[in-house]
């Protein structure tokens, strides 16, 4: 299900930036330190602006997004540290969480506003709860 959000994610960032960043998904990032979790949903490079975004995405249960968003944040600081600290640029992490019934946190449209591209989260919601719904028709029937 997180899958389909991710390649939404992706799509909507090719056709808007065209050429001006890189984008690795499901990539793992080398480092000369020991880093356990170097290998994040989303990773987008623009080298033209200096940045970088890590983005973990996740479907979680409607009482966890707050705590899945904590962790998600807390999972990648030491990759940013050494992405930032390798590859020279300003690096954050965006955590992109959703409900299984369409839940967000308060925060969320923040941290999606800070992608590149325009993302509706309606959209984001109702693929969310379209995935929850087709997982429910194959386990009850």
């Amino acid at each position: 299900m997180s899958l389909t959000i991710i390649m939404m994610i992706i799509i909507i960032i090719i056709i808007s930036q065209r050429g001006k960043v890189t984008i690795l998904w499901n990539q793992q990032i080398q480092s000369d330190r020991i880093i356990h979790n170097n290998k994040p949903d989303i990773i987008i490079r623009d080298n033209e602006k200096g940045k970088c975004m890590l983005i973990g995405v996740a479907i979680s249960g409607d009482r966890s997004v707050i705590k899945k968003e904590a962790e998600k944040i807390l999972k990648y600081k030491d990759l940013t540290i050494e992405i930032q600290r390798m590859w020279n640029v300003k690096t954050q992490v965006i955590p992109v969480i959703i409900g299984a019934t369409g839940t967000i946190s308060k925060s969320f449209r923040k941290y999606v506003s800070n992608m590149p591209g325009k993302h509706e989260v309606k959209e984001l919601q109702k693929t969310t709860l379209l995935g929850t719904a087709h997982i429910l028709r194959e386990v009850l029937m």
